[in-house]
């Protein structure tokens, strides 16, 4: 199963593509989509469906993980980004993907076991989960994976538990 993890954003959004096989995790790939700051909002938006789209259409997921917003002090910032991570879900969406959430909490404790684990105990998972050389960068990407690893924990649980 290939799964697609998803750091929502506007500036940047962060994906990764893992596959699950049994029990093994295999990289596939990982990266950041970037729109200019100035853009206007509409351009940004459709950069990011477009660009979606395409990620999509070329590796094939089945399902699509994404995280959670959480609470910004800078309403405007928090809104342009709910909008970008409006068009993320859609562009899984109708590309006939599962959707699935998770809380930046629900990460942490996936992959680390504690739920105030600090990002670069994060990272560090990823890297060694993954049988990487080096932490991926950018940051954003890092968290992508770190997303669908822990929706791949989350489906592999409910798997079995479903066939007791």
């Amino acid at each position: 199963m290939i799964l697609l993890g998803i750091d929502p954003g506007i500036a940047i959004v962060g994906y990764g593509l893992i596959s699950l096989e049994g029990n093994r995790l295999k990289l596939l790939e990982y990266g950041h989509i970037e729109t200019k700051a100035g853009t206007p909002t509409p351009d940004r938006l459709s950069t990011i469906y477009t660009e979606m789209r395409e990620i999509i259409r070329e590796f094939q997921p089945e399902e699509m993980a994404i995280e959670e917003l959480f609470f910004n002090k800078n309403v405007k910032t928090a809104i342009t980004v709910g909008q970008a991570r409006g068009v993320e879900i859609l562009a899984g969406v109708t590309s006939g993907l599962r959707i699935y959430e998770y809380t930046p909490l629900q990460v942490k404790q996936a992959l680390v076991g504690y739920g105030r684990a600090e990002k670069h105990q994060v990272q560090e998972q990823v890297k060694l989960l993954l049988g990487m050389d080096r932490i991926p960068k950018p940051d954003d990407a890092a968290d992508a994976l770190a997303i669908a690893i822990c929706h791949s924990f989350t489906q592999k649980f409910k798997y079995l538990y479903e066939m007791k």
